[in-house]
């Protein structure tokens, strides 16, 4: 009887296993590899067509071996701009490669054609080689990928164009034809190239741009119903970059005047156009050393450490600012609210966070709370906190992520319910707490509770 379980759902397991059908044929791939960040950005546009007769409602995007830990972003869209589901899922016979199912938004007919474009942004692909480089070397990096667009239908055309930001080629990989022409590197056209076909290629160059990495960030965003939203980010960087060997000189920094230098001054960070009261600190106090500019729909915040940052080096501050509740709190029933923000917020641009925990503290008083993300993160279990007047707790709700980047800054949504009678708590607990330590005072001042022994009188006889 147990055997037969287990031949069953081995059964059931094999024929819930996509498979590859082979009538799906990429007619023409266009793909372009942007590495002049420390990010990876792959864009392909794919002209697929169905040469059977059956229709087809999805296709299998494949992703190369080895890149499973650095994906941080994919989507695929069709010619609308209309954003396509993705699924992830195993396939049959090529169970150690990863697969994306993409549903088509329409059955793709039997001699039809159609265009997607598919994004993927990976990090952690470029390694600086070498890893170590004194104050004045450049910083090299390498690129490891493949000449062919890796796919598990046959290719009749493509072709790769590499962008690497630097004319400071040191070597690339050369599979002809490939031309280079300043800082762009393009392969192919190739032809007919067969399913799951990978070249090897290596690119290494130079790239001085800013290999920052916020190994964490921890924020909080606290509700009021008075007007304002309180946010606050605490925020560890590491420079992912070449380390630094040897010893750092401040007066050989100061005479390098050059802007392409691999380490990292300032960056700038983008608060919403309605912020204020922001602080900068760290562990020793405020940092004066930034610089706020007023734009027309955004506030612009220049960040410089207290120190230059090199590879291997650390840094850490707490940023923080407040703003209107009404351009994020929506009332939308006699005691229902919708809470709409940003779940991640830009840091620096082309950012990576590796583990980003997020918290959102409701007023006293709130239930039914329903949340809303704009993709799938962990949530943590839910806690209370205590402010000041507080009788009950304020619920926390806390989310984690890790591995995003600018794609992920989008916005989530938190519906609950809560009497709009609680919006007169805190002012009345403070009333009656007041009203208290006065009546006491005055009970202390009128009534004299000191120690002292009576004079006693002496009367004279005569």
């Amino acid at each position: 009887m147990f055997n037969l379980l287990i031949l069953c759902a081995l059964f059931i397991n094999a024929y819930s296993l996509e498979t590859v059908n082979k009538q799906i044929v990429n007619k023409n791939i266009e793909r372009s590899i942007d590495l002049s960040s420390q990010l990876v950005k792959i864009s392909a546009t794919l002209t697929v067509e169905n040469t059977g007769k059956e229709s087809a409602s999805n296709i299998l995007i494949l992703l190369e071996p080895k890149t499973k830990s650095n994906v941080s972003y994919i989507s695929v869209k069709n010619s609308l701009k209309e954003e396509l589901k993705l699924t992830e899922v195993e396939v049959q016979d090529h169970k150690s490669k990863q697969f994306y199912k993409v549903e088509l938004s329409q059955s793709l007919q039997g001699g039809r054609t159609i265009v997607l474009t598919l994004e993927i942004v990976l990090t952690k692909s470029l390694i600086p080689y070498p890893s170590s480089i004194s104050q004045k070397d450049r910083q090299l990096v390498r690129y490891f990928g493949s000449h062919y667009f890796y796919s598990p239908y046959n290719t009749l055309k493509q072709k790769t164009t590499v962008n690497l930001g630097s004319r400071n080629i040191e070597s690339y990989t050369k599979l002809k034809p490939v031309s280079q022409l300043e800082s762009t590197i393009v392969y192919g056209q190739y032809a007919n190239v067969q399913p799951f076909s990978i070249d090897p290629m290596v690119i290494h160059y130079e790239n001085n741009s800013p290999f920052l990495t916020v190994t964490s960030l921890k924020r909080l965003i606290e509700i009021s119903h008075w007007g304002s939203i309180a946010i606050e980010e605490n925020i560890d960087i590491l420079h992912s970059g070449a380390k630094l060997k040897g010893p750092f000189s401040r007066y050989d920094y100061q005479r390098d005047v050059g802007s392409s230098h691999h380490s990292v001054k300032s960056y700038k960070t983008v608060l919403p156009a309605a912020a204020h009261s922001i602080y900068y600190r760290d562990s020793n106090g405020n940092i004066s050393t930034s610089q706020v500019r007023v734009r027309k729909d955004w506030i612009e915040l220049e960040l410089r450490p207290r120190f230059p940052l090199f590879g291997g080096w650390r840094t850490s501050y707490t940023l923080g600012y407040s703003v209107p509740s009404y351009q994020y709190l929506f009332k939308t029933d006699k005691n229902q609210y919708l809470l709409h923000m940003r779940l991640l917020d830009h840091i620096f641009d082309d950012m990576q966070v590796d583990l980003l925990e997020t918290k959102i503290v409701l007023p006293v008083g709130v239930s039914n709370v329903q949340l809303t993300t704009p993709y799938e993160v962990e949530r943590l279990p839910d806690s209370l906190t205590y402010k000041y007047l507080d009788k009950k707790g304020r619920l926390v709700i806390s989310l984690r992520k890790t591995n995003l980047v600018e794609h992920h800054i989008q916005d989530f949504e938190v519906v609950y319910e809560w009497p709009s009678s609680l919006l007169f708590h805190e002012p009345i607990s403070l009333t009656f707490a007041l009203y208290v330590l006065f009546l006491v005072i005055i009970i202390y001042v009128r009534l004299d509770f000191s120690l002292h022994e009576a004079k006693s009188e002496h009367v004279k006889t005569q």
